[in-house]
């Protein structure tokens, strides 16, 4: 009887010793499976990389090719267009010496052209800058002085130069004139042009048939004015009438219409002097 219990106890001490030993191997087994699980997860992660790379590069190499493609046909056109200008310069038997000339003649003409339009903007700056100082504060109320492209505008109100719906200079403008007429007269290579502008309002008058007609008699007072009393040479002297087809502002207000109605004189550089000079060009071959 206590044979039998000691075997019972033996083989009962044999399968738990053979149970825990099962459950270490399956825990052994388990870790091992998680890593090799987790080490082909990073494998397949680094492949996709790896794959995404090469497609990158793969495209890079074709946006290469594609530039190259591009420049090489630049440079064949850029070729065949200077094999076209040789020839046409063998056939007209001008030497690329004869051409670089040129080309240098006509740049130091256009340097030229430069220095001239800087000295034509100096001498206008300077003309705006006297007769501003020579004005009065008052008279600058109703007197405007820009340099626009080159060109001196001198712009007044018509209620400072002439009476009241008429032509004829009153005796206010008279000192403003006789400033203007000296700066004029200090500055001889420039032509004047007198520009007279209206509003939009109709007027019908003895000898005044509409404001063209009072746009043009208003500049040729003050042209006659400028040449009888002040002694500008009438020969740099030109008077012209715009009517109501030249406005600064809408003529739907008061304000509009009397910025409207006024006198330009308009100083710039003699028009003939311009014309020799271009037409001391180079001749292009």
């Amino acid at each position: 009887m206590r044979t039998n219990n000691a075997f019972i106890t033996a083989a009962v001490a044999v399968l738990l010793m053979s149970s825990c030993a099962s459950k270490k191997e399956l825990v052994s087994c388990q870790d091992e499976n998680k890593a090799l699980s987790s080490k082909l997860m990073s494998t397949k992660e680094d492949l996709a990389g790896k794959n995404a790379r090469i497609a990158s590069l793969e495209e890079q190499l074709k946006a290469q090719q594609a530039a190259l493609s591009a420049q090489e046909q630049k440079y064949a056109r850029l070729q065949e267009s200077l094999d076209k200008s040789l020839t046409n310069a063998s056939q007209n038997n001008i030497s690329i010496e004869k051409l670089v000339d040129q080309i240098n003649e006509s740049n130091q003409y256009i340097r030229h052209l430069v220095e001239v339009k800087s000295k034509s903007d100096s001498l206008n700056m300077v003309l705006s800058n006297n007769l501003t100082r020579s004005l009065s504060k008052e008279e600058l109320k109703e007197v405007d002085v820009q340099v626009l492209k080159g060109v001196v505008y001198i712009s007044l109100a018509d209620n400072m130069l002439y009476k009241s719906g008429s032509y004829e200079i009153n005796d206010r403008a008279a000192e403003t004139l006789s400033k203007i007429a000296k700066i004029i007269k200090d500055y001889k290579d420039y032509d004047v042009l007198i520009e007279g502008n209206t509003d939009n309002v109709p007027i019908s008058r003895e000898n005044i048939r509409n404001n063209w007609d009072l746009s043009c008699l208003r500049a040729s007072s003050v042209v006659q004015a400028l040449q009888t009393k002040y002694g500008v040479d009438p020969k740099r002297l030109t008077a012209g009438g715009r009517g109501e087809y030249n406005p600064l502002q809408s003529n739907d207000t008061e304000l509009g219409k009397q910025r409207n109605r006024r006198t330009q004189i308009i100083i710039t550089p003699k028009l003939d002097e311009f014309m020799e000079l271009i037409g001391e060009a180079p001749e292009a071959n």
